[in-house]
């Protein structure tokens, strides 16, 4: 189960990267998320058809993923509540309106694809060695468990 939390696999010039694209999308989703926090079972509006349950995961996978994010804590997890939260923005909202991947003007899902890119990014990689991952659930060095 440790190893689903922390890999030690990136090296110190890649940790250096990976904490800065953690703090940078962290920020942007603690921003995201935080007026939806306010109000989590309802942030759509009345008019949604998206149930308060899932408005509420969603702003709760936006701000707290966005917390856990910056600390490198429970990244896989938060990782996966983020890329979550920008498939179903993409598969309910971008793509049945017909929004282009990059557009001068007016909407895209350009933004949600780069978030989602970032997610799985940190799934797959982990948040490198300069987080807090790193140090509770790094193996104890001569320990064979883990």
């Amino acid at each position: 189960m440790r190893h689903w939390f922390y890999t030690d696999t990136a090296g110190r010039l890649e940790s250096a990267g990976l904490v800065l694209l953690r703090l940078v999308v962290g920020a942007a989703f603690l921003f995201h998320g935080w007026p939806k926090i306010q109000h989590p079972f309802g942030w759509m509006g009345p008019e949604a058809t998206m149930p308060g349950v899932l408005q509420m995961l969603a702003a709760l996978a936006e701000f707290g993923g966005g917390f856990l994010l910056i600390l490198g804590l429970l990244t896989r997890l938060a990782s996966l509540g983020i890329a979550g939260v920008m498939l179903v923005a993409l598969a309910t909202y971008h793509l049945p309106q017909g929004h282009p991947f990059v557009a001068m003007t007016g909407p895209s899902f350009e933004l949600a694809a780069v978030y989602l890119a970032c997610a799985v990014l940190f799934l797959l990689l982990g948040p490198g060695r300069f987080s807090l991952d790193a140090v509770v659930f790094r193996k104890p060095l001569g320990s064979g468990l883990g």
